[in-house]
C-alpha cells in the first residue's frame, strides 16, 4: 500500500516543494526514513510511532518505507513529522480521505500535539506559488501564517483537528488578519534625548535618508553608542514587501518573537566584538542566516569596530558592495539578503583620547597605528560617510533647550525617501546609497560651480573611484533633503567634509 503527501522544506532563505511518500509492504516489522534526513528527521520515526498509539490509531505491524523527496537535498529539522503522520495513515487506509489539495507542516510531540516549526512564512509562500490550496501550520505559528492571503492556511493544536478537518467532522476556519500598514512607533528612545551633536544628527539623518554606511570616530562618553541606538527611530518607514521579506528571515531564523505576525519596525542589530566572521555572514553544516542578514532592511551597529575579529570585519566587504551574502557548504551555495546600513563606532586610539581637548593622549605613536590598522582600507573605502563625534561641553549638557525630536528628524526623513521611491521606481534600488555607476551618473547632476570644487577636491586629497561615487550619492541624498533637483555647491561641499577623516587618522 502506497500514498503521498505534500510537504515543504527551507533551504538557504527559500522554501522549496517536499513530497512524502510511504510504503506498505510484507516483511519483517521495520520503520525505515531515506531522502538524506538529518538526526531530528531520523527520529521523527519514534515521535511519529509514538504519536499514532496515543492517539489511538494502529501503528502498521509491517515493514515501512518513508522517502522525504528530493532525495538528493538534505533534509533538516522536526517539520516533516505531521506530513510523515499523515502519510502512513493514508498508506494504512486508517485516513481514507483526499488530501491532494493540502499540505503538512509541523513537529509532533508524543501525544499528537502540533508543535511550533520555524520557516513557516517562506513555505507558505512557495505552497502559495505552486497553487497548493490549503495548508495546516502549527496553531503557535498562526500570527505568522495570517499575513498571506490567496491560500487557506489552517492552525491546528493537534493531529485530530487534523483528521477532523479532512474527513470534514469538523472544520478549521483559515486564518487571515488585515495588516495595519501604518509602521508601529513603540520607541522609548529619541534623539532629543541628546544634548548638543548636532554635526553627528546631521549626519545620521543623511544616513538615514539615503541608506548610507557610516562610522563615527571619537572618545568614550562623547555619544556615539547613545546616537547610534536612537537611530531607527528618524529610519524611514518600511513598505509591505520589506517587512514580508525581513519577516521571511526572521521566521528561518526562528527570531520572530511571541505574539508578533511581521515584522513592522526595520531591524536594529548590535552584535558583541566577539562575535565570529560565521556568526556575521550566516552558515552552519546547513547555512543559517547571521547578524548581517538579520539586518536586513534595517541597521547593524558595531560598537568598538576595531577590537572586531579581523576576518569578521573583512567579510563585510562583499554585503557592503552587493547587498547580497553567499555562503558555499558541501550541502549547497545558499544567498542571503543583506541590504543594511552599517552604523560603526570606534574610539581615535587605544586609550581613546587623542586629540581630546582636556584629556591627554598616553599612546605612542607605533600603538596608535596598530590600532587604526585594525581597520583596513578596503572596509573604510566601503563606509560611506565619516564623522568625528567631540564631547559634548558643559553648557551643552546642562542647557534648558529642547532638542529636535526624532519624529521632526523622521519625517524629512520619510519626505526624501519618497523622492527617491519615485525615481528608481521599478527598478529594484530603494535607496541613494545602492544606485549602480549608471544611475549615479544619470541622477547626481552637477551645477557647473558644484562641478569645480568637485574636481579640485578629487584631485588635492587623492579620493579613489569609490569615493568619488560615494561622495555623488552622499551629495543627492543632501539635495533630497532639501528637495532640491540639482546638486549644488553646497551640497557638495558637505558631502566633501564627511570624506576627510581617513586622511586624519589613517593617512590614506
Amino acid at each position: 500500500m502506497y500514498a503521498k503527501v505534500k510537504s515543504f522544506g527551507i533551504f538557504g532563505i527559500d522554501a522549496y516543494p517536499v513530497t512524502v511518500e510511504c510504503d506498505l509492504s510484507q516483511g519483517l516489522p521495520r520503520f525505515d526514513l531515506v531522502g538524506l534526513p538529518d538526526a531530528a528527521v531520523r527520529e521523527s520515526r519514534e515521535r511519529v510511532r509514538a504519536s499514532i498509539k496515543n492517539c489511538r490509531f494502529d501503528f502498521p505491524v509491517s515493514r515501512i518505507t518513508v522517502n522525504i523527496a528530493p532525495a538528493d537535498v538534505k533534509k533538516e529539522g522536526a517539520v516533516y513529522d505531521l506530513s510523515v503522520f499523515i502519510a502512513i495513515l493514508k498508506a494504512s487506509r486508517q485516513l481514507k480521505a483526499d488530501t491532494d489539495s493540502y499540505a503538512f507542516i509541523g513537529e509532533l510531540s508524543l501525544d499528537g500535539e502540533i508543535r511550533p516549526a520555524t520557516g513557516v512564512l517562506p513555505m507558505l509562500l512557495k505552497a502559495r506559488e505552486t497553487s497548493v490550496k490549503s495548508v495546516f501550520i502549527p496553531y503557535d505559528n498562526m500570527l505568522e501564517g495570517s499575513v498571506l492571503d490567496g491560500i487557506d492556511v489552517l492552525p491546528v493544536k493537534n493531529v485530530t483537528e487534523v483528521i477532523e478537518h479532512i474527513a470534514q467532522v469538523k472544520k478549521i476556519k483559515p486564518c487571515y488578519s488585515e495588516m495595519n500598514m501604518e509602521e508601529e512607533n513603540a520607541y522609548n528612545v529619541d534623539f532629543a534625548d541628546v544634548k548638543g551633536q548636532r554635526e553627528a544628527k546631521r549626519v545620521l539623518e543623511i544616513a538615514a535618508a539615503g541608506g548610507h554606511n557610516c562610522i563615527m570616530i571619537g572618545p568614550p562618553g562623547a555619544g556615539k553608542s547613545m546616537l547610534a541606538k536612537r537611530l531607527p527611530t528618524i529610519l524611514p518607514d518600511m513598505t509591505f514587501e520589506e517587512k514580508l521579506e525581513t519577516t521571511k528571515i526572521y521566521s528561518i531564523a526562528g527570531a520572530i518573537a511571541q505574539g508578533q505576525a511581521i515584522i513592522n519596525q526595520r531591524p536594529f542589530r548590535a552584535p558583541h566584538h566577539t562575535i565570529s566572521a560565521q556568526g556575521l555572514a550566516g552558515g552552519g553544516l546547513n547555512p543559517r542566516p547571521g547578524e548581517i542578514s538579520l539586518s536586513h532592511n534595517g541597521v547593524m551597529f558595531m560598537d568598538e569596530f576595531p577590537e572586531f575579529d579581523r576576518r569578521a570585519k573583512e567579510s563585510l566587504r562583499q554585503p557592503l558592495e552587493d547587498s547580497i551574502v553567499t555562503i558555499a557548504r558541501a550541502s549547497g551555495t545558499v544567498t542571503y539578503p543583506s541590504n543594511f546600513m552599517l552604523v560603526a563606532a570606534m574610539n581615535p586610539c587605544p586609550c581613546g583620547f587623542f586629540g581630546h581637548p582636556a584629556r591627554e593622549c598616553v599612546c605612542t605613536p607605533a600603538a596608535k597605528k596598530r590600532y587604526m590598522d585594525k581597520v583596513s582600507g578596503p572596509i573604510l573605502d566601503r563606509i560611506d560617510i565619516h564623522i568625528e563625534v567631540s564631547p559634548v561641553e558643559y553648557n551643552q549638557l546642562s542647557g534648558k533647550g529642547e532638542e529636535e525630536k526624532s519624529e521632526q528628524i523622521r519625517q524629512r526623513v520619510n519626505n526624501a525617501r519618497k523622492i527617491q521611491q519615485k525615481r528608481f521606481a521599478g527598478t529594484g534600488v530603494t535607496c541613494n546609497a545602492k544606485m549602480t555607476p549608471a544611475m549615479t551618473r544619470r541622477y547626481c547632476v552637477l551645477t557647473g560651480e558644484a562641478e569645480s570644487v568637485l574636481k579640485i577636491s578629487f584631485e588635492k586629497m587623492g579620493l579613489s573611484a569609490r569615493a568619488y561615487d560615494k561622495i555623488l550619492r552622499i551629495a543627492r541624498t543632501i539635495a533630497d533633503l532639501s528637495e532640491s533637483e540639482i546638486i549644488d555647491t553646497e551640497h557638495i561641499a558637505e558631502a566633501l567634509q564627511y570624506r576627510s577623516l581617513d586622511r586624519k587618522y589613517w593617512n590614506i
